[in-house]
């Protein structure tokens, strides 16, 4: 019988996170080009760890709705989650009855680009394949 070791799994974790994270700098950089360029690598990447804690903290953690959320993150700002100017994004995130945490991204994501779309156009039409 095969036994993984907690310690082998904290590795095979680390290491798809680590690819996680590759992916959405290249799709950022796709996506977003100024803003990425503007913050460099190593900050692009620390903002998506960012990214992806604060969608955690919504039960947001399937990688395609961690993209969508760190896609609205890079159209809002860092902090579009708390920013009193953006009471919709909070108002999806914190809302009790969205259970499902895909389709609270969905919903996020869906309403950024109604915004985004009444504002020129800053949100990408749908997340590539981070996968």
């Amino acid at each position: 019988m095969l036994c993984i070791r907690s310690e082998q799994m904290a590795t095979f974790f680390e290491h798809a996170r680590r690819q996680f994270e590759d992916r959405m700098v290249a799709h950022l950089l796709r996506c977003f080009p100024d803003p990425v360029a503007a913050l460099g690598e190593q900050e692009t990447r620390k903002a998506v760890q960012h990214g992806m804690e604060r969608a955690e903290t919504y039960g947001i953690t399937a990688e395609r709705d961690v993209c969508r959320y760190i896609d609205v993150m890079f159209a809002f700002g860092r902090d579009f989650d708390r920013d009193k100017e953006l009471p919709w994004a909070a108002g999806i995130l914190q809302d009790d009855q969205i259970a499902d945490p895909r389709v609270k991204a969905e919903r996020l994501f869906d309403q950024a680009q109604q915004r985004s779309d009444q504002a020129g156009g800053i949100v990408p039409a749908e997340p590539e394949e981070t996968a």
